[in-house]
């Protein structure tokens, strides 16, 4: 049982655009808010959830390609005072899942990395956020993730920050 501690998670999130073809002057970018506060977990609670805040993909396309863009997700540990193991929450805690697209543009096919609250996936590894494939030359795909995080018992009270990152090919 836990009792007499409360948790705060800051999430600092980073948007790395990467081109895949960048001698065609292929059109990707990719936006992020630049950081969130998820909030507070109570004492005794097991995890926090929060969402993110839209993250927005753009593709422009070329004369010769037609617009497409994977992007993933990856995530660092959360920590907190010094790092120690009880001050240390880690990637395998902290889940992601997608959501439907909130905002799409252009003839598309916007996939959900994890459409729904069941699929969501452990940030231990990078993970696919969203892809699509379009049928004219410009797209845009926006969702609004949630992000789950698991307390171990054996954390402190802190206030814990790490970084989501948002990337895309």
């Amino acid at each position: 049982m836990r009792i007499g501690r409360r948790i705060a998670i800051v999430a600092g999130t980073a948007a790395v655009a990467v081109l895949t073809t960048p001698s065609l002057a292929h059109g990707l970018a990719i936006s992020t808010p630049a950081s969130v506060t998820l909030g507070s977990a109570p004492a005794g609670a097991s995890s926090l959830s929060g969402q993110l805040g839209t993250i927005t993909v753009t593709d422009s396309g070329t004369l010769f390609l037609l617009p497409s863009f994977v992007a993933t997700v990856s995530a660092t540990v959360f920590t907190t005072g010094s790092g120690s193991p009880s001050e240390t929450i880690g990637k395998s805690s902290v889940f992601y899942w997608s959501g439907p697209a909130t905002a799409s543009s252009g003839l598309q096919t916007p996939v959900p990395g994890q459409l729904l609250a069941a699929n969501m996936q452990a940030l231990s590894v990078s993970r696919t956020a969203f892809r699509s494939t379009g049928l004219v030359l410009s797209i845009s795909t926006s969702w609004n993730p949630t992000i789950v995080i698991d307390i171990p018992d054996a954390a402190v009270a802190g206030t814990y920050s790490g970084t989501i990152t948002h990337s895309v090919a």
